[in-house]
């Protein structure tokens, strides 16, 4: 995994334009920069001349521009949501967290019939009440009859509210006579005072969601409540994660080279946070024919690949998605970190992502490419884009895009350390990514925000006043 997305950050992330490997030239026999080596192959930019036949017949030919970050992301999301989502029908108890496929309609009027919104009693006409015996009408009994004019009987919540009832005082506010059994009310009675009437909430055939609403827990609680015992839905996208690198452990500490895996355990489960079904993460080492046979026999609507997206000599995803007949959609973006990311359509129906090598510069290609593209698959909307001002300056790339994790604390984004392109430290105490546009920002400049999927409302808190180790 010899990734050129490992792009030499120092400790504090500065990403300033990195230098093209010894020996790449331009079309004017100059260095390539780290800016001049990424173009996306979706075409030149209007404007561009077309590049000298010897520069393209030279070893820089696939080294150009990035793609603009912002067509890349929209790229993505356009087609997921021009793919066509499976749809199932599922049992309540698996639909959390997917997304209706068709509108919920009432399959019955709620409540079903007249309830009793509090315990208490229910009575006919003007009281005092003379009380019906020593009984009460429990949630979940029948009907027993009309009640006679004049009358009380207690009665429970929920419980179903006997014909002729005009009423139902709260036990807090009666008194009952035992010695005549008779019930008083301490307050005005209403008609139809704490009587949930048939229908109140809907009648069948109501629509009560559209669809692509995400079914939540009160969701659940709605299409129960309704009649229902299964719900369609969109399909989770299937998912399947390929780890790539001879370097990477999965178990103790990094010796002789060797480091631990961080990609492994953080991808699938992020993508599940973001809808998916992961069918498997499978690490196969800087092998091109495993590569080659894994990506053309997943069953997976989406393939996730890490590393191995640029062109050294153990970067095997452009050589095997070549051999593959795939069609590069994004080949890298001017993104920092995370350039070499990549958005391939392998058949119809199937894509895969190809991530950087380094963690954060994966977080990078997920955001940009990965949760555009499987948010449309799902069937869910995007979430309204938001900014929100910084509070400190941030040091931007000259040409390129940067994705900073930040804070957010007092209405302000907090940029926080930790943020170079092989680093998570920042990340996982990150509530979103800051997207901070060529040349950087300045405190009290508007970023646009890019939340994670597991982040809160609340900000972050350090463990101490003058901000921790992160700020």
């Amino acid at each position: 995994m010899t990734d050129h997305d490992r792009e030499v950050a120092a400790a504090g992330g500065d990403e300033r334009a990195r230098s093209a490997p010894a020996g790449a030239t331009g079309p004017d026999g100059g260095e390539l920069d780290g800016v001049d080596e990424a173009l996306a192959l979706v075409g030149p930019r209007p404007g561009d001349a077309p590049a000298p036949a010897a520069a393209a017949a030279g070893p820089a030919t696939r080294r150009h521009r990035g793609a603009p970050w912002a067509e890349a992301r929209a790229l993505a999301a356009r087609i997921g949501r021009t793919a066509s989502p499976r749809t199932h029908r599922v049992p309540l108890s698996e639909a959390l967290g997917q997304v209706l496929a068709e509108p919920l309609t009432a399959l019955c009027d709620l409540p079903s019939f007249d309830t009793s919104a509090m315990d208490g009693w229910a009575v006919a006409g003007p009281g005092p009440w003379t009380v019906e015996g020593e009984g009460a009408i429990l949630a979940g009994h029948g009907d027993g009859g009309p009640l006679p004019d004049g009358t009380a009987v207690r009665i429970a919540t929920g419980a179903r509210i006997p014909p002729e009832t005009t009423a139902v005082v709260r036990s807090e506010h009666a008194r009952l006579d035992p010695a005549v059994h008779q019930l008083h009310a301490d307050r005005e009675v209403v008609p139809g005072q704490d009587i949930r009437p048939r229908g109140q909430e809907c009648r069948s055939g109501d629509q009560l969601l559209p669809a692509e609403a995400l079914v939540t827990p009160p969701v659940l609680g709605l299409a129960a409540a309704a009649g229902y015992d299964e719900l369609v839905t969109f399909a989770r996208p299937r998912v399947e994660v390929l780890v790539l690198g001879d370097e990477l452990l999965t178990s103790a500490l990094p010796h002789d080279g060797l480091i631990r895996d961080a990609l492994g355990p953080m991808i699938g489960p992020w993508l599940r946070a973001l809808g998916a079904e992961v069918l498997a993460t499978r690490r196969l080492g800087d092998d091109a024919e495993a590569l080659h046979r894994a990506v053309t026999t997943s069953e997976a609507d989406l393939v996730v690949t890490t590393g191995g997206t640029a062109a050294g000599p153990v970067d095997h995803v452009h050589p095997v998605l070549r051999k593959a007949g795939a069609e590069l959609l994004v080949d890298q973006v001017a993104v920092r970190p995370g350039h070499p990311m990549l958005l391939a359509r392998l058949a119809p129906g199937r894509h895969l992502v190809g991530l950087p090598g380094n963690p954060l510069a994966a977080v990078s290609g997920l955001l940009t490419l990965a949760e555009p593209l499987l948010r449309g698959l799902a069937g869910r909307f995007a979430p309204d884009p938001y900014r929100a001002p910084v509070r400190d300056e941030v040091h931007g790339h000259p040409h390129d895009t940067r994705l900073v994790p930040f804070a957010h604390r007092d209405g302000r984004l907090v940029p926080l350390h930790y943020n170079g392109p092989a680093m998570l430290r920042g990340t996982a105490a990150a509530d979103g990514l800051a997207v901070v546009p060529p040349g950087g920002a300045r405190p009290g400049d508007e970023l646009e925000v890019l939340d994670l999927p597991w982040a809160t409302w609340t900000p972050w808190t350090p463990s101490d006043e003058h901000g921790g180790c992160f700020t």
